[in-house]
């Protein structure tokens, strides 16, 4: 990969960290039914910058992938896994934010019998967010966690980047054996913004190296 790659994926990465970030800053919380129509536009312009930031992610993971292709196995499972990830948060940002929003924004007005038949439909959709999350985080500690390896590995990054990797990873797991729910609206924004860190300093080490 030429200089021009690596600093176009350093620089997506970057990007893709930024907005994902301004979505988990405009996340509302959940509430009735009442309160998702209240927070409806806010909640489909946040998922809907969530949804950008992908294909930035995963034109910048490419970039790590191929900087670290000495260790060919490690860094090329790394960014299946995080392709994988991307797509289950895809689908959740997709049918949390813009399918369930238009679904009650079409309800608005019923009568509290016809809202209560929906329940079905919305404990479905969160059940199925659930499942996508634990897909994503678990996919990007496998990839953080096999990249950080791999940094090690061929020095092509700074050590402390690789450190920083395997120990947010270490945490995530810990956190998870001690309890702590990371698909809360708060758990969930507390692992984007750790792994943000960590991918924006591996964007910003692809821009600078370049």
């Amino acid at each position: 990969m030429n200089s021009k790659d690596e600093r176009n994926t350093g620089l997506s990465l970057m990007i893709s960290s930024v907005l994902i970030v301004t979505t988990m800053v405009l996340h509302p919380v959940g509430g009735d039914f009442d309160h998702l129509l209240q927070i409806a536009t806010i909640g489909m312009i946040a998922h809907s910058i969530g949804i950008l930031s992908i294909p930035f992610a995963a034109y910048g993971y490419w970039g790590i992938m191929n900087r670290l292709d000495e260790v060919s196995f490690l860094s090329r499972i790394a960014f299946s896994f995080m392709l994988f990830g991307l797509v289950a948060v895809m689908i959740a940002a997709t049918l949390n934010g813009l399918v369930i929003t238009q679904l009650a924004q079409s309800y608005a007005g019923a009568s509290e019998e016809t809202i209560a038949s929906l329940k079905p439909i919305f404990r479905y959709s969160h059940a199925f967010n659930l499942a996508n999350d634990y897909i994503y985080m678990t996919a990007v500690a496998i990839s953080t966690l096999c990249w950080s390896i791999a940094m090690l590995m061929t020095k092509k990054f700074a050590a402390w980047l690789a450190y920083l990797g395997i120990g947010l990873v270490l945490v995530a797991v810990s956190s998870v054996f001690l309890g702590y729910i990371f698909t809360t609206v708060t758990g969930f924004s507390i692992f984007i913004f750790g792994s943000a860190v960590w991918t924006i300093g591996m964007g910003w080490s692809l821009w600078r190296s370049s």
